[in-house]
C-alpha cells in the first residue's frame, strides 16, 4: 500500500484510466508515458502521397515566409510598421508550421503514431504561442490600418518604433502566458482517460479533455483562455475595421475609397482565413466527435494558412512585389 502511495505521488508518473477514477470505487491502472497521435490515415498506399504534400506544403510555407522577412529586411521602403508587423507575423509562421508538420513527416516516414509525454506537452507550448502569436499580432495589424486610415496626419507620431516594440512584446508575453495556464492543467493531472489523440498534433483542447484534472478548474481556464485570447483580440479587429469603413465611406472619391481599402485588403484577407479555419477546428476539436473532417479542419488551420498567408500579401501588395524583385535583381 505504501508503495502504491508513493509511485501515485511522484511528478512524472502518468497512470491511463478507461475513465477518470472514483475515490470510492478500485480502478485497473496501466502505466503511460507517451501518447498516440491516430490522426492521420493508416493506408499504406497514402503514405508516400501524404508525405510529399506535407513536405511541399512545409517548404513552400518556410520559404514564401522567409521571403518576407528578407525583403522587408534589406528594403528601406519597407521600413514602416505595417511591414514591421508583417515580417514578425511571418516569423510567428513558420514556427507555428514548424511545431507540428516537421514531426508529422517523419512519423509518415518512419511508420510511428508515439509521441513522449514531454514532447507532447512541449508540442502543445510551441502551438499555443506561435498560434497566439499570430492571433495577437494580427489585432495589432488591425490597430495599425485603424490609424493609419482614420488618423492619418498622427500616424508617424502614434505608430512609434517604441510602441511597434512594445506591443510585439505584448504579444508575446500573452501568448506565453496563455501557454503557461494550459501546461498548468496539464503537468497537475497525473491520470488520463486515454492516450490516443484523435488528430496528428498534441491539440491542447484534445489534451485538456483527456486530462482527469478538476472538471471546474479547466472550465475557468478554458473560459478565461476563450474571452481574453478569443473574444477580445477579435472584439479589437472587429472595432478596428468598423472605424476603418465608417471612415472610408465618407471619402466622397471612389478613387480614394478604393486606394484606402487596398491597403488592408490583404490583412483582411488573412484575418478571415485564420479566424474562418481555427472556428472550424475549435468546433471539431472534441475528443468523442473528432472526425477526418476535424483532422481536414486542424490541416487548414495548422498548414495551409501560414502557407498562403506570405501569398496573400506578396500577389495583392505592390511594395512586396517590387521588394522581392529588387531583391532578386541584387541576387542574380
Amino acid at each position: 500500500m505504501t508503495q502504491k502511495r508513493s509511485s501515485l505521488s511522484h511528478p512524472k508518473t502518468l497512470f491511463c484510466f478507461k475513465r477518470c477514477p472514483n475515490k470510492s470505487e478500485p480502478e485497473n491502472i496501466t502505466h503511460v508515458s507517451e501518447f498516440h497521435l491516430m490522426g492521420l490515415p493508416e493506408d499504406p498506399d497514402l503514405q508516400p502521397i501524404l508525405f510529399g504534400l506535407f513536405l511541399s506544403l512545409y517548404l513552400v510555407t518556410v520559404l514564401g515566409n522567409l521571403l518576407i522577412i528578407l525583403a522587408v529586411s534589406s528594403d528601406p521602403h519597407l521600413h514602416t510598421p505595417m511591414y514591421f508587423f508583417l515580417s514578425i507575423l511571418s516569423l510567428a509562421d513558420i514556427g507555428f508550421i514548424s511545431t507540428t508538420v516537421p514531426k508529422m513527416i517523419v512519423d509518415i516516414q518512419t511508420h510511428s503514431k508515439v509521441i513522449s509525454y514531454v514532447g507532447c506537452l512541449s508540442q502543445m507550448s510551441l502551438f499555443i504561442i506561435f498560434g497566439c502569436m499570430d492571433e495577437m499580432l494580427l489585432t495589432v495589424m488591425a490597430y495599425d490600418r485603424f490609424v493609419a486610415i482614420c488618423h492619418p496626419l498622427h500616424y508617424s507620431v502614434i505608430m512609434n518604433p517604441r510602441l511597434c516594440g512594445f506591443l510585439v512584446l505584448v504579444s508575446f508575453g500573452f501568448s506565453l502566458l496563455e501557454s503557461q495556464l494550459h501546461n498548468l492543467i496539464a503537468l497537475q493531472s497525473i491520470y488520463f482517460k486515454d492516450m490516443d489523440i484523435s488528430n496528428f498534433f498534441c491539440d491542447p483542447s484534445q489534451i485538456l479533455s483527456l486530462s482527469c484534472s478538476d472538471i471546474f478548474t479547466k472550465d475557468i481556464v478554458m473560459y478565461f483562455v476563450g474571452v481574453v485570447y478569443g473574444f477580445l483580440p477579435l472584439s479589437g479587429t472587429f472595432f478596428s475595421y468598423y472605424k476603418i469603413v465608417s471612415s472610408i465611406l465618407r471619402i466622397p472619391s471612389l478613387g480614394s475609397k478604393y486606394k484606402a481599402f487596398s491597403t488592408c485588403g490583404s490583412h483582411l484577407s488573412v484575418v478571415c482565413l485564420f479566424y474562418g479555419t481555427g472556428i472550424g477546428v475549435y468546433l471539431s476539436s472534441d475528443q468523442l466527435s473528432f472526425t477526418r473532417k476535424g483532422v481536414v479542419s486542424s490541416v487548414m488551420y495548422t498548414v495551409v494558412t501560414p502557407m498562403l498567408n506570405p501569398f496573400i500579401y506578396s500577389l495583392s501588395n505592390r511594395d512586396i512585389r517590387s521588394a522581392l524583385r529588387r531583391l532578386h535583381r541584387r541576387t542574380v
